[in-house]
């Protein structure tokens, strides 16, 4: 998977955040296979639930 959103929305003003979003939490962190995609969504997932409460 190629994430590019980071880079499309901030890359001029922010590149350095566009980098580590793109290459290296969704280029690195998300595409290791230490575990399964559909358990790296329902973590995700509850991280979110857990900091909107």
């Amino acid at each position: 998977m190629k994430q590019t959103a980071g880079r499309d929305s901030l890359g001029e003003f922010a590149p350095m955040f566009a980098h580590l979003n793109d290459d290296v939490l969704f280029g690195e962190v998300w595409d290791q296979g230490a575990i399964s995609a559909k358990t790296k969504c329902i973590v995700t997932i509850v991280a979110l639930v857990e900091i909107s409460q």
